[in-house]
């Protein structure tokens, strides 16, 4: 076909269709995008707007330009077009745009075409104004195994940690990927954590726990950026690695630093929120359209039961925090003790530490409840801050419970006797405390009977000061 000729073909079109071409490049990389023909129904469909003022075009149509004219940069269409065009391979692709209310079913075919310096490719589109399950579920049959076991192991689980490690080690086995690994996000709390990842064998530890903490969240959130609308983001090469060098160098230093050459990133969505990112990296490019599809339908229903997994660890929380200071309620204590009785806890050594706050009546009776929640309140981060490294609990209204596994004596002692020393200027918080050390890993309850009477000895000697 001669490049004249272009025009008059799409129009033999009934769907919206264009031709696409690929500047040929010797050294494999992508080369310049144009929009050669496209017929009537295609240019109306791509500049008109939706009720929200959207449109895919941002700028009225010319032949033979530059598509990134009318839209932004996208790696996927990218690799789409240079795949029909360059590698001559028909192509077939289901999308799902984040900001349009629509889906995209996208064929493309490779169009012979007299150019030397080129590549062509016939572009035909269906907009549907609702996903069609139909098509976005005609997979093929491994796809469709490899989806229906997640699905199965993810439903079927009572230990949820266990069998989410399980399927991506299944994905990451499946992408031939060197690790495979789900992020947490929480952009409301600005907190992030590994979920799980798997790696190859071969592969040496990482401390993930210190890699992505809390202060990830920052590149965490860059990728909704770098995603720009896309529920997929594809680095096959050292070209797509570039954009991502360009677009967001934060992000390329630690890919770098992490030895990642290509990488397939989708975020974890829920309610239209982004609930976390599920990646892969240095996996067989080969395949990148099949990991692409697996991973797309994987990652619907991992999103699923990762909200489902989140609001559970958020009940439980909330089930063993005290709302009021923030440290584990009587509820959480109680199930603590039973696990050490249990056998559940190695220890060494363990110490418990009564400390009941004094003159809450007082503040409650003059002051009102306001001031009294506020002296709870405090008293809760001195002991937070002096007992860092421990357990603490409020077990009644006024009364606290530090419990320390395998601290030295010495260390607790000398919290204690600060704490006592602070206690004891006017106008400080004041607490009676009661100490007690078991350096043969007795009975937890023991402990705390001990320490509880201790305790009340300090309150008798404090109340007897008071009024002398």
């Amino acid at each position: 076909m001669k490049k004249e000729e272009l025009q008059k073909f799409v129009e033999s079109f009934p769907t919206m269709t264009s031709v696409l071409s690929v500047e040929k490049r010797t050294d494999g990389s992508i080369g310049t995008i144009r929009i050669e023909a496209a017929n009537q129904a295609y240019i109306k469909s791509m500049e008109s707007r939706d009720n929200d003022g959207n449109s895919v075009f941002s700028q009225t149509f010319v032949p033979g330009t530059n598509y990134e004219r009318y839209m932004e940069k996208e790696l996927n269409f990218e690799k789409f077009v240079y795949q029909s065009a360059i590698l001559q391979r028909p192509v077939h692709a289901y999308i799902r745009p984040e900001r349009f209310n629509f889906c995209i079913n996208e064929f493309l075919m490779p169009v012979d075409v007299e150019d030397d310096e080129k590549g062509y490719s016939v572009f035909t589109l269906e907009i549907q104004p609702e996903e069609d399950l139909d098509t976005s579920t005609r997979l093929s049959s491994e796809i469709s195994q490899n989806v229906l076991k997640a699905c199965i192991k993810l439903r079927g689980s009572k230990d949820f940690k266990k069998t989410i490690d399980e399927v991506i080690e299944d994905v990451r086995t499946i992408c031939d990927a060197s690790t495979c690994s789900v992020l947490l996000t929480d952009f409301k709390e600005r907190t992030c954590s590994i979920l799980t990842c798997a790696r190859k064998p071969d592969m040496p530890p990482l401390p993930l726990d210190k890699i992505f903490n809390n202060g990830y969240i920052y590149i965490a959130e860059s990728w909704i950026e770098t995603l720009k609308g896309s529920n997929c983001l594809i680095i096959q090469n050292e070209a797509d690695m570039d954009i991502i060098r360009q677009r967001n160098p934060d992000w390329h230093k630690t890919l770098m630093e992490a030895g990642v050459e290509s990488l397939v990133l989708l975020p974890l969505m829920h309610n239209n929120e982004f609930i976390g990112f599920i990646w892969t990296t240095n996996f067989d490019t080969s395949k990148a359209l099949r990991i692409k599809e697996t991973l797309e339908l994987v990652t619907f229903f991992i999103a699923s039961e990762v909200a489902s997994y989140k609001l559970v660890q958020r009940l439980r929380f909330l089930s063993n925090e005290d709302l009021l200071t923030g440290v584990n309620n009587r509820n959480a204590m109680n199930n603590r003790v039973l696990q050490f009785v249990g056998g559940e806890v190695n220890y060494r050594t363990i110490s418990v530490v009564f400390a009941d706050l004094n003159g809450l009546k007082p503040i409650n009776d003059n002051e009102g409840h306001n001031a009294g929640d506020a002296l709870l309140r405090s008293a809760a981060e001195i002991l937070k801050e002096t007992f860092r490294d421990c357990e603490i609990y409020r077990a009644g209204g006024d009364e606290f419970v530090v419990v320390a596994i395998d601290i030295p004596k010495d260390s607790l002692e000398a919290r204690v006797q600060k704490l006592r020393d602070k206690s004891k200027i006017k106008g400080n918080v004041s607490f009676a405390i009661g100490f007690f050390y078991d350096e043969k890993a007795g009975d937890i309850r023991r402990a705390m009977r001990e320490a509880d009477a201790l305790m009340y000895e300090d309150k008798k000697t404090n109340y007897a000061h008071s009024r002398g």
